[in-house]
């Protein structure tokens, strides 16, 4: 693996993040998502640990 493709896949993650930090805040609100922010946690610390290795 490339070190672009794992510096997009780390950028991916920490949008993906940002985005749960933000729903749980209450700025932003996406009704489709609200119920997924821990999955997308999961998802995002999976995408760094593949990123990572």
């Amino acid at each position: 693996m490339s070190n672009k493709t794992r510096s997009i896949l780390k950028a991916i993650a920490v949008v993906i993040v940002l985005l749960c930090v933000l729903m749980k805040l209450g700025v932003v609100s996406i009704p489709a998502l609200s119920a997924y922010t821990f999955w997308m946690v999961v998802v995002a610390f999976g995408l760094m640990l593949i990123a990572s290795k």
